[in-house]
């Protein structure tokens, strides 16, 4: 069972309450420097974007993983984890990466359409939330160099059925919001690019924004720790959600893999419980 300390307890009210929150403070400075450090040659090698949603004076990419040791210091932070799986968990057996992206901001960059990201999938929304988003800054955000605009209270059932929005508020440290909440990037007024790090978690059973397993085929992920492993994908959704010929998927990150494996079953209790109950009563379904 999950054990919330009581600042994380605080923060998940803010969150649900607001639809966003900040977190201050979440990793020490020479963290980031080092991750900006070690993705500066993707930057400088990334073609701006095409499209006016994405920016066309905007630069993104992702494989965060495989391109900074220290990546998986924003993924696997322990507070954003317990609050990430506070929230989505009562919806779905296990949480899983959505995305991972870098993203940097010229001067230019006119102000982003304000969006829910929960948008990407057709399902029904306002019964429950299908993602949390965490922005961190690697670079100091302002109202000028197009830091995250969010919109309080526009997330949830509520929210979403609003007329109109508040004022916007800037998100000038590292920062998590609720995939119904409404958000987008400011205009970048100043003379320096901006760059950020979005990392997204999503229910385990949805389709994630990001191909992890060709980002990280089983080559590069047999390297990662079995929490970050199954995060990327290699790990099971009950049931049997996500399966290599009828097994975990993490069965492909160890050695001496068979060439034929036999299918386990990976049932929620609740099926369990119901397929017991009908093999007691004979298979009849009494």
């Amino acid at each position: 069972m999950m054990r919330l300390q009581a600042w994380d307890i605080s923060m998940r009210e803010t969150l649900l309450r607001d639809g966003y929150c900040v977190i201050e403070d979440a990793l020490p400075p020479d963290v980031i420097h080092a991750l900006n450090a070690d993705l500066e040659p993707s930057f400088a090698a990334t073609p701006l974007c095409q499209g006016r949603f994405y920016g066309e004076r905007t630069r993104r990419f992702g494989g965060l993983l495989k391109r900074s040791r220290d990546a998986q210091a924003l993924v696997l932070n322990p507070v954003i984890m317990d609050l990430v799986e506070a929230v989505l968990k009562p919806a779905c057996d296990r949480i899983q990466l959505n995305v991972m992206q870098a993203i940097e901001i010229l001067p230019g960059q006119a102000q982003q359409l304000p969006h829910r990201d929960h948008g990407m999938w057709q399902g029904a929304k306002g019964a429950h939330e299908y993602l949390v988003n965490v922005i961190w800054p690697l670079d100091a955000f302002s109202r000028e160099n197009v830091a995250t605009l969010v919109y309080p209270g526009s997330h949830g059932e509520a929210g979403m059925a609003r007329a109109g929005q508040e004022e916007p508020i800037v998100a000038q440290c590292p920062a998590g919001f609720l995939g119904s909440t409404a958000h987008g990037a400011g205009a970048n007024i100043s003379q320096s690019a901006r760059r950020a790090i979005v990392v997204g978690y999503c229910l385990g059973w949805l389709k994630p924004y990001e191909n992890h397993w060709l980002a990280y085929p089983p080559a590069v992920a047999r390297h990662f720790s079995p929490e970050l492993a199954a995060l990327v994908g290699y790990a099971q959704d009950r049931p049997d959600l996500g399966n290599y010929e009828g097994q975990c998927p993490s069965i492909l990150l160890g050695d001496n893999l068979p060439d034929h494996v036999g299918a386990i079953d990976a049932l929620r209790p609740g099926q369990e419980a119901l397929l017991a109950a009908y093999l007691e009563s004979g298979g009849e379904g009494r």
